[in-house]
């Protein structure tokens, strides 16, 4: 069975391990597919905040879930899926207006644009009741 061990630091306070177990299998730890889809969410929350506030709707809150999958593609591991999921607490606007906010936030925040060479890239976007 493949081994291996590896910490990580990103800015001043996150930090933490990954093993090959964590990473391929079930173990414990963390592994660089939770860090980009943290990165994701994150950035995609900020972007839709902002789209929203620049529209005149500024959220009471956006929380925002990402999934990486990673499967094998012709052998090797590969990101195949994003799943971006948002919840928004947004007064005085529709469902239907904060879905085309959305879309619009994961077409043009940073991260998604850079995580472009991923194949699917789903969203589901929904106002909080």
């Amino acid at each position: 069975m493949p081994t291996g061990t590896g910490t990580f630091t990103a800015g001043d306070t996150i930090s933490g391990g990954y093993t090959f177990r964590s990473r391929f299998e079930d173990g414990p730890g963390s592994n660089p597919e939770q860090l980009i889809a943290t990165a994701h969410a994150a950035c995609f929350s900020m972007a839709l905040s902002n789209i929203l506030a620049q529209a005149g709707f500024p959220p009471d809150s956006v929380h925002t879930d990402a999934t990486v999958t990673l499967r094998p593609v012709d052998g090797a591991p590969t990101i195949t899926n994003i799943a971006l999921v948002t919840v928004g607490r947004v007064p005085g606007l529709d469902e239907d207006a904060f879905i085309e906010h959305a879309r619009a936030a994961k077409a043009g925040c940073p991260v998604s644009r850079a995580l472009a060479g991923v194949p699917d890239i789903t969203l589901e976007a929904s106002l909080a009741s």
